[in-house]
C-alpha cells in the first residue's frame, strides 16, 4: 500500500520545543501530548547558601571586609530570588492545556497563560493540545464484502480532538491511544464493508459514515476524546475484480454505443414517419379546406333560397295581415257606428220618457187643482149641535174657501 496508518505518540522536550512538536509533529508522527522537561534546578540554593555565608562573615568580621561581605550577601540573595522567580514561571501556549501534578499525583489543569510554580514538587507533567482537530488516516487492507470478496483497501479518514486532557493522560496516553484508535477504526471499517456488495463497493466513497463516527465517539469518549469528522475518501477493488469490472464496463460501453446507434436509427425512422404523417396531414387539410369551401357555398345558396322564400312568405303574410286589418277596421268602424246609433236611440228614448213623465205630472197637477174636494164634517151627536141650519151654512162656505187658495183644507170635525 502506498499510504500507512497515521502514528500518534507523545514526546519529551524542553519548553521551547513544545510549540513545534504540537503543531508540526515529529518525523511524520502526530504529537498531541508533550512531556516538558523540568528546567527548575537547585542552583539557586547554592546562591542562597553563599548569601547566608557572606551574611555570617559580615556579622563576625569588622571594618571594610564586613561591608563587602554584607554587599555580597545581599547580591547573592537577590540573585537566588531572581533565579527562583525565573525558574518558577510556566507559560502555557494558547490552545493547549497543562496537566499539573504534585508529588506525582495529578491535581488539576493549567489554562493558557503565565503561571508560577514555586514549590519544586509542584510541576507540569504534560502539555496537551485541546483545540486542534487532529487528522488521522487509516488505510485498511483486505476488507471482505458481503460476498466475502476481500477489497484491496479502504482508506478511512477522521478528525478527533482531546476534550479532557486529564482523562487522556491518566487513562491511556498517546502511544496506547494510537493502538486503540487503529483497532477501533479497523473494526468499524470491516463491519461497514461486510454490509456492502462488491459491485457497489465504490459507493463507499464519500458515503455517509455518521453511524461509524457515533460508534467511535462512544468507544473513545472514555479517554476524553471526541471524533469531530469522518469520511471514506478512497476504495480500491482487487485486481481481478477490477479486470472483471473493466470487462463489464467495456460491455456496458458497447451496449451503450449500440443503444445510441439504435436510438439514432429509431429517431430517423420516427422522423420519416413524422414527415409522412405531416404530408398526409397537409393533404387532409387541403381536402378539408375544399370540402369546407363547397359546404360554405352550399350553405350560402341554401341561405339565399331560404331568404327569398322567407321574403315571399313575409310579403304574403303582410298582404294577408293588411287585408285582415282593413276588414277588421271596417268591421270595428261599423260596430262603433251601430253602437253609437244604439246609444243615440237609448238616449232619445230616455229623453222622451222623461218628457212624457214630466207632462203627465203637469196634467195631473192641473187636474188635481180643478177636481172637487170632498169635505167631511163630523158632528158629535152627544153635543146636540147638529141642526140643519149649520149644515147648510157649511155647504155654502166651503166651495168659496176652496176656490180662494186652491188648497185642501182639513175637514172640520164637530165635537
Amino acid at each position: 500500500m502506498s499510504r500507512e496508518f497515521s502514528k500518534i505518540k507523545e514526546s519529551l522536550a524542553s519548553w521551547s520545543e513544545i510549540r513545534q512538536l504540537l503543531r508540526g509533529g515529529e518525523a511524520g508522527q502526530l504529537v498531541p501530548v508533550v512531556i516538558p522537561k523540568d528546567r527548575r534546578g537547585f542552583a539557586w540554593v547554592t546562591l542562597l547558601l553563599l548569601a547566608v555565608y557572606l551574611a555570617g562573615t559580615a556579622l563576625l568580621a569588622g571594618g571594610t571586609f564586613s561591608a563587602l561581605a554584607a554587599v555580597g550577601a545581599v547580591l547573592s540573595l537577590l540573585a537566588a530570588l531572581v533565579w527562583l522567580w525565573r525558574r518558577a514561571i510556566i507559560e502555557i501556549e494558547e490552545g493547549t492545556t497543562g496537566v499539573r501534578s504534585r508529588w506525582g499525583a495529578i491535581v488539576g489543569t493549567l489554562p493558557p497563560g503565565r503561571h508560577y510554580l514555586w514549590l519544586p514538587w509542584d510541576r507540569v507533567d504534560a502539555v496537551v493540545d485541546t483545540s486542534t482537530e487532529i487528522p488521522y488516516s487509516a488505510p485498511i487492507a483486505a476488507c471482505p464484502t458481503a460476498e466475502n470478496v476481500p477489497l484491496k483497501s479502504i482508506e478511512f479518514f477522521l478528525k478527533f480532538r482531546i476534550i479532557d486532557p486529564v482523562a487522556f493522560v491518566r487513562t491511556i496516553g498517546a502511544g496506547n491511544f494510537d493502538l486503540v484508535l487503529s483497532s477501533a477504526v479497523q473494526d468499524a471499517i470491516r463491519q461497514r464493508s461486510r454490509l456492502v456488495h462488491t459491485e457497489r463497493a465504490y459507493d463507499l466513497r464519500g458515503s455517509d459514515v455518521g453511524d461509524m463516527q457515533e460508534l467511535l465517539t462512544r468507544q473513545l469518549g472514555r479517554y476524553g476524546v471526541r471524533i469531530t469528522g469522518a469520511n471514506i475518501p478512497d476504495v480500491q477493488l482487487p485486481d481481478q475484480y477490477q479486470q472483471h469490472l473493466a470487462t463489464r464496463e467495456k460491455v456496458a460501453k458497447e451496449l451503450s454505443a449500440f443503444e445510441r446507434e439504435w436510438e439514432l436509427t429509431r429517431k430517423r425512422r420516427i422522423d420519416t414517419l413524422l414527415m409522412e404523417i405531416e404530408r398526409a396531414k397537409k393533404t387532409r387539410d387541403a381536402r378539408i379546406v375544399e370540402v369546407r369551401a363547397a359546404a360554405n357555398t352550399a350553405r350560402k345558396d341554401v341561405a339565399r333560397m331560404l331568404e327569398e322564400h322567407e321574403t315571399e312568405a313575409q310579403r304574403v303574410r303582410w298582404e294577408i295581415e293588411a287585408k285582415g286589418r282593413a276588414q277588421l277596421t271596417s268591421a270595428e268602424n261599423e260596430a262603433k257606428g251601430l253602437r253609437r246609433l244604439a246609444d243615440a236611440y237609448r238616449d232619445n228614448r230616455a229623453v222622451l220618457q222623461y218628457e212624457l213623465a214630466r207632462r203627465r205630472l203637469d196634467v195631473g197637477a192641473k187636474l188635481a187643482e180643478q177636481a172637487p174636494r170632498p169635505v167631511v164634517v163630523r158632528t158629535d151627536g152627544a153635543s146636540g149641535d147638529s141642526s140643519a141650519l149649520s149644515t147648510m151654512l157649511l155647504a155654502q162656505i166651503l166651495p168659496q174657501l176652496g176656490r180662494g187658495n186652491g188648497q185642501v183644507k182639513p175637514a172640520v170635525e164637530p165635537n
